[in-house]
């Protein structure tokens, strides 16, 4: 007998290790599901055995027009000109390039009201996620907001979709379960984000450099413990780097007094496409989502709840025409305005404290040679105790942010200071040999985070993101605060609460718009009248995969870069944005013409966002639609030109349509990092190349090489020590 168990216990030791070892094993080469990685859910179309090809055809928005035309319903208030009528007018506008017989006029016929369920104020992240949520759950909702989609906070975050490490060692050190929770639901919120957009958001390694052995077990413990919370919404554990490791990834670092590194995965994602995106998906399920319509009041009854909004179109204004106000009735309206919620909340009550503590977050935009194009980078500890990032985003790098106190404005500047002392923390762990330089700056912009207001706290970087829902009296529902991940859970939370507070009634969403194009995928499924967010995908997602790119070029002819680009913009919308490209009269590539001759932005994502995204300036193109003018603010002014001229075509702008645009977009650049000396340019300017110079003040600042440019001696035609720039009989070359 004790010899038997002599036996077994080595037999057990052993096979207990075994399996433990096992375990360990099969967790860190466990297959992984990346996004994008899988096969598209709508595979791409092919040529059939008799060289036919059938693009994708994919369900149309309804027109900026048709949507006007619900909300003037809402009321009991129609317009006067009916769908066709309004198609009529637009064609004779097309014929006779009049502005006015392209505009379509409203009267005041009486009918039926028909109440919205929830009017949404504010069109950023928030608002555009409680368009989709409440439009899933089969209620009737409008959105409407002042300025663009995302024009504000929501395309002007760092870029990433994380549950936050910073938060996560506060909360270790302060013992704060909400810090906790934020992370905790973050890390979740993370997962379904990449499972909804793969074509816009992905995972991103980033680096944490260590410079003392000491700190190697603590960050290795928090990045761990980052990875637990994560649980099954991770995709990869963290690891350790040695200094020649960390190196080899990340080149630009400053090599003395490196430790090692540490690498976690987090989300990156394009944050004004995914608003747009989310904003036009919300617009297929039925909601009915209007930008640059503006709230100049709220309705009471006489009771002193609210039964509606008046409203006014800025479009008008824009094409010099007095905009007409009206109501739009609704049983809830929820707020969720972001920087500007105060502002809504004083219109209903003027007294009302306020509840946001308003944080500028200054980013800049540097050349893309400055970070690895797969890894990111974050500084943990400022010189003021900070934490900065250092990422790739599309083909540049993106560095930032700031966090300070802020007045309120449409569209900040980023201060010179704040940018120098983002350049000198950058430099601090960047190598010597390389100069961080003013000129290097392509864009700088500052963005305003609506944190929620604590008494309790003496700056505003202490100040949790979480979210806050509260209702006034008369029934006006805010929610505040949050970030960009978070934006589901907050617009979960909001519907739910309207529901309760409004006494709505959800019900299933049968006869739901087939999203992906195809009969294969039935988008109604899941949608029995509850919250199912987390699996309704974006426009653009379910023809998505990590090859179509290859689809694009072999059929379109497209450049590879371009074609890339379409897809990680667009998903399989990029069929559609590839068919609108212009040819290019050329061998390669055939179609697509570049907008900027350094990016890949081309003709056809200009006419898709007119037609198929609500674009109604050039500002909303340069920005939003496409990124130039987060990336490149000079290219950005460059492209104007072109951009207002396939503007004008679609949307049949006249002269005085197309100044105010000009000065519109330039005023707007000088808010992304624009030279002051550019801010008077006209467009013959920019198509004389003048736009391009600068006096040597500026040069130092915005210019990204010295003057004038050296030359190999063996390169040179001249003489050694002749100069060239003065004439070959001057005395100093003699």
């Amino acid at each position: 007998m004790s010899s038997s168990r002599r036996l077994l216990r080595p037999f057990l030791y052993t096979s207990a290790a075994a399996l433990a070892g096992g375990g360990v094993l099969y967790y860190v080469y466990r297959p992984l599901r990346i996004p994008g990685s899988d096969p598209a859910s709508v595979p791409p179309p092919r040529y059939t055995d008799d060289g036919r090809f059938s693009p994708p055809r994919f369900p149309l928005l309804k027109t900026r027009e048709e949507q006007i035309a619900d909300l003037w319903k809402s009321s009991g208030t129609q317009a006067t000109v009916d769908t066709v009528k309004d198609a009529a007018k637009r064609a004779l506008g097309s014929l006779t390039g009049s502005q006015e017989n392209a505009t379509v006029g409203r009267g005041e016929k009486q009918g039926d009201a028909e109440p919205y369920d929830l009017l949404v104020i504010g069109g950023g992240a928030t608002g555009a996620g409680i368009a989709l949520d409440a439009a899933t759950r089969g209620l009737k909702v409008a959105m409407v907001e002042r300025e663009d989609f995302a024009s504000g906070t929501s395309s002007k975050s760092t870029k990433l979709v994380h549950g936050g490490v910073r938060y996560l060692e506060k909360a270790v050190w302060e013992l704060d379960y909400n810090q906790y929770k934020l992370v905790k639901e973050a890390l979740r919120e993370r997962k379904y984000f990449l499972d909804t957009a793969p074509h816009l958001s992905n995972w991103l390694p980033i680096m944490i450099p260590i410079q003392k052995w000491w700190q190697a077990p603590y960050f290795w413990a928090g990045t761990k413990f980052y990875d637990f919370l994560a649980g099954s919404e991770g995709i990869e554990s963290s690891y350790f780097l040695t200094k020649s490791r960390a190196l080899d990834a990340f080149p630009m670092l400053k090599k003395e007094n490196l430790f090692g590194a540490l690498v976690y995965y987090d989300g990156a994602h394009n944050d004004s496409r995914m608003n747009v995106s989310i904003a036009t998906t919300a617009a297929l399920y039925g909601a009915t989502v209007v930008n640059y319509m503006e709230i100049t009041g709220l309705e009471k009854d006489s009771d002193g709840k609210l039964v509606g909004a008046r409203v006014k179109d800025r479009v008008q204004e824009k094409n010099s025409q007095a905009p007409q106000e009206f109501s739009i009735k609704a049983k809830g309206i929820i707020n969720a305005t972001g920087p500007f919620t105060d502002s809504i909340r004083k219109m209903d009550e003027p007294q009302v404290p306020e509840i946001v503590a308003p944080s500028s977050g200054v980013h800049v935009i540097l050349p893309g040679y400055y970070s690895p194009s797969k890894m990111g980078l974050i500084d943990p500890k400022t010189s003021d105790g900070r934490v900065i990032f250092f990422l790739p985003w599309q083909g540049n790098t993106i560095a930032g942010t700031t966090d300070a106190p802020t007045a309120i404005s449409q569209n900040p500047i980023a201060g010179e200071e704040e940018i120098r002392w983002i350049l000198s923390e950058i430099q601090a762990y960047l190598s010597p040999d390389l100069n961080v330089r003013r000129g290097d700056v392509l864009a700088a912009w500052s963005g305003i985070r609506p944190l929620v207001k604590d008494p309790h706290s003496k700056n505003t970087e202490s100040l949790v993101r979480n979210h806050l829902i509260t209702a006034s009296d008369s029934g006006l529902l805010t929610i505040a605060g949050g970030k960009w991940t978070t934006y589901r859970q907050m617009a979960e939370e909001a519907v739910d609460e309207a529901i309760k507070r409004y006494n709505l009634t959800t019900a299933p969403l049968i006869h739901a718009p087939r999203v992906s194009g195809s009969e294969m995928i039935d988008d109604a499924a899941p949608l029995d009248g509850t919250c199912q967010t987390h699996q309704v995908r974006l426009v653009g997602a379910h023809g998505f995969s990590n090859t179509l790119f290859i689809n694009l070029i072999q059929h379109f002819g497209l450049e590879s870069i371009v074609a890339k680009h379409l897809t990680e913009s667009y998903g399989d919308r990029a069929w559609t944005v590839a068919a609108l490209s212009a040819p290019t009269e050329q061998r390669y590539p055939v179609r697509g013409l570049k907008i900027s001759a350094l990016y890949p932005f081309i003709d056809g994502e200009v006419r898709y966002a007119v037609r198929h995204e609500y674009a109604q300036t050039a500002v909303d193109v340069l920005a939003r639609r496409t990124r130039l003018a987060f990336l490149n603010a000079q290219a950005a002014l460059e492209a104007l030109p072109t951009v207002i001229d396939l503007m004008s075509e679609e949307l049949k702008w006249d002269k005085r349509r197309q100044e105010k645009e000009w000065k519109d977009t330039v005023q707007f650049l000088a808010s992304m990092g624009l030279a002051k000396s550019k801010l008077s340019v006209t467009r013959k300017d920019v198509e004389s190349g003048k736009a391009g110079e600068y006096d040597e003040h500026e040069r130092k600042l915005y210019s990204r090489h010295d003057k004038p440019a050296d030359t190999m001696e063996s390169d040179s035609k001249f003489a050694p020590g002749e100069k060239p720039i003065v004439a070959t009989d001057s005395p100093v070359n003699r």
